[in-house]
Parts: C-alpha cells; sequence; structure tokens
C-alpha cells in the first residue's frame, strides 16, 4: 500500500471527525447528511432476514435509517456527536426512531459487549489501520450472520473514488487485503468486488 508523505497523513481521531462535520453544512447539497443509503448495502441487506445490526461508524445514518425502515433493530456507532444528533434528526423525520440506538463510539475501543445478526461498515476510516478495524468489528457478528465492508480501494489508476473524492492512502485497502484476513475455516465469501470506476471495494461474508 502506497505512503503518504508524512503532512498529508490524517488520524481520523475523534478530533479529525468533529472537525470535519462542524466544517460541513447540514441539509446542503452534497452534504454528508444528505447522501442516500448505500447501494451495496440495499443490495445486500435486501436477501437477509431482518435481525440485529451493527452500523459501525454509522456518520449521518443514512444506511442505519434504511435498515431500520425494513425491519432491523440497529445500533448505530459513530465518534462524532454532531453526526449521530444529525442522524436522529433524519430518523425521527423517517418515523424509525424506535428502532435505532444511536451511540457515540470510539470504534477503536469500544466494545458493544454483544454480538449481531449483520455487522456493516460503509467508508468507516477510525484511527488504526484499516484491516486492523476490519478485523476488529468482524469478531461482532453472531454465528450465521453476516459481514458487509464498503470501503475505498487502493489503486493507483486515476478517479473519482466514493462522493467523488480521493481517499486518504492509508484509509484504502485492496480485495485480497480483506478476503485474507477472514479464516476460511470460520467465514464463507459471499461477495468480493473491486469497483475500480468508482474506487470502491466490497465484501460480504457470513460466519460459519
Amino acid at each position: 500500500m502506497a505512503e503518504q508523505p508524512e503532512a498529508h497523513r490524517h488520524e481520523f481521531d475523534r478530533a479529525y471527525w468533529e472537525q470535519r462535520w462542524e466544517q460541513t453544512p447540514s441539509g446542503a447539497d452534497g452534504a454528508m447528511d444528505a447522501n442516500p443509503p448505500n447501494p451495496y448495502l440495499i443490495r445486500a441487506a435486501s436477501s437477509l432476514t431482518p435481525g440485529t445490526a451493527l452500523d459501525a461508524g454509522c456518520g449521518a445514518g443514512a444506511e442505519a435509517i434504511w435498515l431500520a425502515t425494513k425491519g432491523w433493530q440497529v445500533t448505530a456507532a459513530d465518534i462524532a456527536p454532531d453526526a449521530l444528533a444529525r442522524a436522529a434528526r433524519r430518523a425521527a423525520g423517517s418515523g424509525v426512531s424506535e428502532r435505532v440506538s444511536w451511540t457515540e463510539a470510539d470504534l477503536t475501543e469500544w466494545d458493544p459487549g454483544r454480538q449481531f445478526d449483520l455487522v456493516t461498515t460503509n467508508y468507516a476510516h477510525p484511527a488504526i489501520p484499516q484491516l486492523a478495524f476490519y478485523h476488529r468489528i468482524s469478531a461482532w457478528v453472531a454465528p450465521g450472520g453476516t459481514l458487509l465492508i464498503v470501503g475505498h480501494l487502493h489503486t493507483d489508476s486515476p478517479g473519482n473514488g466514493h462522493h467523488g473524492h480521493h481517499p486518504p492512502a492509508e484509509a484504502t485497502v485492496t480485495l485480497p487485503d480483506i478476503t485474507d484476513g477472514l479464516d476460511g475455516t470460520k467465514w464463507e465469501i459471499v461477495t468480493a468486488e473491486e469497483h475500480v470506476r468508482t474506487h470502491d471495494v466490497v465484501v460480504r461474508a457470513t460466519r460459519r
């Protein structure tokens, strides 16, 4: 994975995300809290029986709210209180507040104390290496449950990336990075995709 000059690296800690959300106008065109739910999540979860779900790094809650409208009981965790406040307002407007628990949490340290039928993360970047984060959240998937990772694909080719942004190199991964980290005796990989045009990587796996 390519290295960035130190001056351009991001820590992705609480201060970084709080500043990012504070500087983002609420409800404006292109704002993070105006994004629709991730289409990869919609495609994957549409074939699953609703149960309990964890959205790790939920941001403004588009995915958590969509899951709640489909009958899931969702724990939505994020490090940024501003993001969670916007998400809660959005959920109230969708009439699903009782189906989502908004949780302020540093996902590098937080432990939910339980497992879930679905654990999903959509472009989340914590203050630990990306693959260590994926390994951490995978432990929260219940037997028979689903892990869905949607991340930024590491590639040397030019492209627009998610919503037209170019993510820092330390926030990107390759498909083998993820799939090689899922022990075949414990996981069945259902989907493993690279979308080079949009710089997305998608992995869906079922815990055996």
